[in-house]
């Protein structure tokens, strides 16, 4: 006998009496077997999770924010992140909702539980063709500034038209992609994304010793402390590094996928608290060592920088080993972002069908619909910065901050606190506050360079 969760209520469904379909929010309807997840391999999922491509848009955040303002946004950012999903989890444990969207659905209405779920859709996807995006730039290489960073299969295998961006970004569509983001349990890629945990770590690793080694022979030196505000334009374009700090946060529309298939769910708190622990960390090792390492030379992508001679020796076997370490973990990565698009989009355009674990037709024409786009999009977005600034902005800071902080406010339950509160409002302002700035500048030097070209 097998048990679906819902966002409404449990089935049980006998193999003689098949279920009648029924409305639910498919948002995080998955298969419940008898062994539930494990501790380690719930950390291992989070985090893998957030570490995705954010880690490589953060040392630039930082060159634009300055080595303290930066990284001070980035413990920050843990903070807001672990308060927002505590909201989260409280609130849906008060009105029975095992999932995100059940519970701004039982305090917002289905408007905003629909709003919720289009803003997970849209994060997701700009998330995936941004993994994408920096797969390509890995192995096949990318321009920045009129100069052109070769790939990796480049360097190694020179100019054919197997080692074309295109060739390349299918190869690993069909041969990676496909068979990872075919299974239907999120606690089935824990051991990948173990795997994809340990590939960052290698990354960190490697750019702190090289920056390190730098640092002793006097080859660089510290960097910018403070940002660069020479006018009020300078001020106002420290504003875009919010998308990217907001963005390398986002996981909770993971959290409740994960929690439902936990042995103990109430160790689900303990589990957010470890996995942000261990990705702040990366996050800041990364942005300190990379901005250290670089400076004012940090590149949108920083995996863009490991392709020359990093004045060491055996620079080029470095470069090698950090570029494909993270290429891989991110193609590790990319199931576990997919899977929770996948159930938001089935919940937005079947939202009175069984869950879709039961039902391999829509199941995998969803799935072969969405890898198209993706794939179609990361060959048309010309970098990471755009995809970021773009769904940063909008719809992960909605989903990160304004809804959790929305839920807090609105307190259907009573069960607030003055001081949730008074954190919830704090939230709601900084996020909504920044995200017009962030956007509003966006719309501004997109105007100039197009009145100037």
């Amino acid at each position: 006998m097998t048990v679906l969760v819902t966002a409404d209520r449990k089935y049980r469904r006998s193999p003689r009496k098949p279920l009648l379909p029924h409305k639910c929010d498919h948002q995080d309807s998955l298969e419940v077997g008898s062994d539930g997840a494990s501790f380690s391999g719930a950390v291992f999922n989070l985090s893998s999770t957030i570490v995705g491509a954010g880690i490589m848009a953060l040392p630039a955040a930082v060159k634009q924010l300055g080595l303290i303002p930066g990284l001070v946004s980035i413990m920050l950012g843990s903070t807001l992140t672990e308060l927002s999903i505590d909201f989260i989890l409280k609130f849906s444990r008060a009105s029975k909702s095992p999932t995100y969207a059940g519970a701004v659905g039982d305090s917002l209405g289905s408007a905003g539980r629909t709003l919720l779920q289009v803003c997970i859709v849209v994060n997701n996807l700009g998330m995936l063709v941004v993994y994408m995006i920096i797969i390509g730039d890995v192995f096949s290489g990318t321009s920045a500034n009129n100069i052109h960073h070769k790939g990796v299969m480049e360097e190694w295998f020179g100019q054919h038209w197997w080692t074309s961006r295109i060739s390349l970004m299918l190869l690993t569509t069909l041969l990676i992609f496909a068979p990872l983001i075919s299974f239907k349990r999120v606690d089935s890629l824990r051991y990948t994304s173990a795997l994809s945990v340990g590939l960052a770590i290698v990354f960190v690793a490697i750019t702190a010793g090289v920056a390190i080694a730098k640092l002793m022979d006097g080859s660089i030196g510290m960097p910018r402390l403070m940002p660069k505000v020479i006018d009020q334009a300078s001020f106002w374009q420290l504003f875009t590094t919010v998308p990217i700090l907001v963005t390398a946060y986002i996981c909770h529309h993971n959290v409740h996928p994960i929690e439902n298939e936990l042995k103990d769910p109430t160790q689900m708190k303990s589990i957010v608290r470890t996995s942000l622990t261990i990705c702040s960390t990366v996050y800041i090792a990364t942005s300190f060592f990379g901005f250290l390492l670089f400076g004012d030379q940090t590149l949108d992508d920083v995996l863009a920088n490991f392709d020359g001679d990093l004045g060491l020796p055996y620079s080029s076997l470095l470069d090698d080993v950090v570029r494909v370490s993270y290429g891989i973990h991110l193609m590790l990565v990319f199931p576990i972002v997919f899977f929770s698009l996948r159930l938001n989009v089935d919940g937005l355009l079947f939202p009175y069908a069984i869950p879709i674990t039961f039902d391999n037709r829509r199941f995998f024409s969803i799935t072969i619909a969405l890898m198209s786009f993706i794939f179609i999009g990361a060959n048309f977005v010309p970098s990471i910065w755009d995809a970021f600034q773009l769904t940063g902005a909008t719809a992960a800071i909605s989903v990160g901050f304004i809804f959790p902080a929305a839920l807090v406010l609105r307190d259907t339950c009573g069960i607030a606190s003055k001081k949730e509160r008074l954190i919830a409002w704090t939230m709601f302002l900084l996020a909504v506050l920044s995200s017009m700035a962030a956007i509003s500048w966006d719309i501004y030097s997109s105007y100039v360079i197009e009145k100037h070209s």
